[in-house]
């Protein structure tokens, strides 16, 4: 197996510990930073989110970098990205810092574009990840880090940074989304 696979399994790993950091009832401490608290299990939780989303960007550049692309990377590198970011949209509902109906929205484009992918698997064709993909990608990773340390720094300014990027991850979520099935629709028609 090589460095990005070992990277990618990595990064599936550490979410049961990132999950268990925020679902049981811990008690490490906290801190008051503006006018909110952080836990500081939700702290270590946020940095080890930051540990796996820099191993996305690692395992991918490495791979590319020194034709490392494998088969079991193309599978397992989208699937522990879905796995964390879900893991974390979803624990963050259960914590209270995002709204349901957002994380509904974002999972279920994932269901879809997946569905679609896998549809063009099967056709033999691959279909890449656009730029709006990309940037929908960042900026629900900086909104879940920025949820997860209860918006710190700009808790200090009274400033919602982390649920204003949420809103604009769901916009480009929908749009990317949308742009993606327009531009590959042509994978769901029948050839016969």
């Amino acid at each position: 197996m090589n460095l990005p696979n070992k990277l990618t399994l990595s990064r599936i790993f550490l979410i049961p510990i990132f999950i268990l950091l925020l679902s049981l009832p811990l008690d490490f401490g906290e801190w008051n930073i503006g006018n909110t608290t952080l836990p500081v299990h939700h702290f270590i939780a946020a940095l080890i989110f930051i540990i796996g989303s820099v191993t996305d960007w690692v395992d991918g550049y490495y791979a590319r970098k020194h034709n490392l692309i494998t088969n079991l990377g193309k599978f397992l590198d989208p699937l522990a990205d879905k796995l964390l970011v879900s893991a974390a949209l979803i624990m963050l509902v259960e914590m209270e810092l995002a709204a349901g109906w957002i994380v509904i929205i974002i999972i279920s484009r994932e269901f879809a574009v997946t569905g679609l992918r896998l549809v063009a698997a099967g056709e033999g064709t691959v279909l890449a990840a656009g730029s709006m993909g990309k940037l929908k990608t960042a900026t629900q990773m900086i909104a879940i880090i920025i949820l997860l340390l209860h918006n710190f720094p700009f808790s200090y300014l009274n400033f919602p940074l982390g649920t204003i990027l949420l809103y604009l991850a769901l916009i480009f979520t929908v749009i990317s989304g949308v742009d993606y099935f327009y531009k590959n629709w042509h994978v769901m028609r029948d050839s016969k």
